[in-house]
């Protein structure tokens, strides 16, 4: 079965120089927490074939800091990404290149209205938040409906606020 990670870009800065929202980095957590969270799903045996990562500077630096632990990974950076819809979102997946595991970097709160539109049935309150350098992970059945399989949080692993 395909898997689909939905990978929530890491901490980043409040405000940068140009005062664009598109152009804030990460902070020092934010980096720490997208290096830890490539390491816990490329642990857990989800690598993706193929990303798709938002063009926003703190999507493109959380993908840098995780993409050592997914050196085969083919990458396509998306303008369309920044601050996708739930629609969007299911556009970019259907669209994408045909992979086992398919990777999403993006944005709230898009990425967690998808996350909640593909679950359906998730157990209560394991989607209730999608924090920052989260990821959900579901297995796409073809005709059958998505199914959670693992949510994945930096803080449960060492990482996020300290």
């Amino acid at each position: 079965m395909p898997h689909l990670i939905l990978f929530r870009h890491a901490k980043a800065e409040a405000a940068c120089e140009s005062g664009r929202d598109f152009d804030r980095g990460l902070t020092d957590r934010g980096h720490r927490d997208a290096a830890l969270m490539g390491h816990v799903l490329a642990k857990a045996g989800f690598a993706p074939d193929v990303v798709l990562v938002s063009a926003a500077s703190r999507a493109m630096q959380t993908w840098a800091d995780a993409k050592a632990a997914f050196p085969p990974a083919k990458v396509h950076v998306r303008a369309d990404l920044y601050l996708a819809s739930l629609e969007q979102l299911a556009r970019a997946t259907s669209e994408a290149p045909e992979a086992a595991h398919l990777m999403i970097v993006a944005h709230n709160p898009g990425l967690h209205e998808y996350a909640l539109a593909l679950s359906g049935d998730a157990p209560e309150g394991e989607l209730a938040a999608f924090p920052t350098a989260a990821a959900a992970v579901f297995e796409l059945g073809g005709a059958q409906p998505a199914r959670l399989v693992r949510m994945l949080m930096a803080r449960d692993h060492g990482g996020g606020a300290a």
